[in-house]
């Protein structure tokens, strides 16, 4: 399942969300190119998305939870990349 929390998290100017699946990488990124988003926009576990895309990709078939929830289902799919493990 495809996942977006809430637009809260504040960079550039703006806020955003984090895109993740609880299901696989592959999921996620077919998601993210059908929905036209970056692959810059990647960052090893999610997708950080604009708070202006957040409706279109709720539309599009993300499901809409808040951040907590999100958090504690990317790691029970195995799919969380830890802060520490990040380089």
């Amino acid at each position: 399942m495809i996942l977006i929390d809430d637009p809260r998290w504040p960079a550039h100017g703006r806020l955003w969300s984090h895109l993740v699946s609880d299901h696989s990488l592959d999921e996620l990124h077919t998601f993210a190119r059908a929905n036209d988003l970056p692959a810059r926009a990647f960052d090893l576990d999610h997708y950080d998305v604009p708070a202006e895309a957040h409706e279109r990709l709720v539309a599009a078939g993300a499901t809409a939870v808040d951040g907590h929830t999100l958090v504690r289902r990317l790691i029970a799919s195995g799919l969380r990349v830890r802060a520490r493990d990040r380089a």
